[in-house]
């Protein structure tokens, strides 16, 4: 099934033949499905709904298991499951992916492979390793998504969701330096990047024996609120395809004129790290003028890295620019064993092109935020001082000012980038 909702008044809509083909009618052999959603910082994805619905259809005759693809971030609580997932699931139905130990080795991807996509600036070798439940007998894997820009792999999902929602650390960890060391900002966006090729490469000779469907999203903000715009299922790149094609229509900004002052709110409930929030520097940076200032209002940040030793990292080494992160790299094997932390401290730097100021809440110091290389500003001053921010323009005692509520949301950038 591929189809397209494009009309602008339905917030929630997936066509009667999709559910048909996955009834048992269609399936009466199916006895054991896995789902993989995303964790609650895709909320907006509408795949809790998706997973709900799955349930209703299937839950009573198959055993359904449901696998959050959390690559790094920290374990879903129950509060989380239940706002987004409903009440009926039970809970024990909910696994938990662990990164680092419940994962397989599948595959290796080589050095020269690396080598050629990296345009020769990365020539390490990748090993693939996935979650074990992969392989516990499922009839049925959903790897379930939104497509939207993403600054490690040029677009979110697909086999993105599997290879490093339920992947393991070396995966994980150079798969991001891969993207970190050829430029974000000729990635962000793009559907075909070096990253991409390395994880349609493993998803296509490494996991082919399994029988995953991918259901893709399409999501808009519009002033009804969330509005999915596609809906695209399959086993193969097309659906992914069409969906960067609708992605790049609804989710992208373009500017005519680089802004000199945007303002980002990370949503409390969502963003409770850097490693999430910095989405307010990716989604952001080609959008800013040279000289120009990110404001970043964080009310519910309480740590730098989801991951213990992520976290510790990027409190050691900070964000500081690509010359300096390639150097603790070359010096600090601890770096090198976490090439991820390395990519992210990357990703988050403004590489002295613009200032970063993060104004946290009450779970995280000022001193803590400069100690990483931002500037720290008051939060409630600030939200005084810029009461009623509207999305987009605003102008506050004469000052023209850029809002975005949420940035994992989309991508800004001036038109010449595109």
């Amino acid at each position: 099934v591929s189809t397209q909702s494009t009309w602008d008044f339905a917030p929630f809509f997936i066509p009667t033949e999709f559910w048909q083909s996955l009834s048992l009618a269609a399936h009466p052999n199916l006895k054991k499905v896995l789902i993989v959603p995303p964790d609650f910082t895709r909320f907006n994805s509408r795949a809790g709904l998706i997973t709900q619905m799955v349930w209703d259809l299937l839950g009573p005759s198959v055993h359904i298991d449901i696998l959050p693809a959390l690559g790094t971030h920290n374990p879903m609580t129950e509060s989380q499951i239940r706002k987004m997932f409903g009440t009926e699931i039970p809970l024990e139905r909910f696994k938990v992916h662990d990164w680092r130990n419940d994962v397989v080795p599948v595959g290796t991807i080589t050095s020269d492979q690396i080598h050629q996509w990296s345009g020769g600036r990365v020539d390490f070798s990748v090993n693939i390793s996935c979650n074990k439940m992969l392989w516990d007998g499922y009839d049925l894997i959903l790897s379930i998504g939104q497509v939207v820009p993403h600054e490690v792999v040029g677009m979110a999902n697909y086999t993105k969701n599997i290879v490093i929602g339920v992947g393991g650390a070396d995966t994980i960890n150079k798969s991001h330096f891969l993207g970190a060391v050829c430029n974000m900002e000729t990635i962000m966006g793009q559907t075909n990047t070096p990253v991409r090729a390395l994880f349609n490469h493993a998803a296509h000779h490494f996991l082919k024996a399994l029988p995953i469907c991918y259901l893709l999203t399409v999501m808009q903000r519009t002033q009804q609120g969330m509005l999915m715009r596609g809906f695209y299922a399959g086993d193969d790149d097309a659906c992914f395809l069409q969906a960067c094609t609708l992605t790049r229509a609804v989710n992208f900004t373009l500017l005519d004129e680089p802004l000199q002052k945007i303002i980002v709110h990370l949503d409390p409930e969502e963003f409770s790290s850097t490693w999430l929030g910095c989405k307010a520097v990716y989604r952001t940076r080609m959008a800013i003028a040279d000289g120009g200032q990110l404001l970043i209002l964080a009310p519910g940040l309480r740590e730098f890295g989801e991951d213990p030793e992520i976290d510790r990292l990027i409190r050691k080494y900070g964000y500081h620019g690509t010359p300096a992160t390639l150097k603790a790299v070359k010096e600090n094997q601890e770096l090198r064993d976490n090439l991820s932390a390395a990519a992210h401290l990357i990703h988050g730097s403004s590489e002295g092109r613009f200032s970063i100021t993060i104004c946290p809440g009450p779970n995280m110091s000022a001193s803590d935020i400069e100690r990483v290389g931002f500037a720290a500003g008051d939060l409630d001053a600030t939200l005084a001082r810029y009461p009623s921010l509207t999305e987009g323009f605003n102008v506050v005692g004469g000052e023209q000012v850029f809002y975005i509520s949420n940035p994992a949301l989309g991508l800004w950038a001036t038109k010449d980038r595109f």
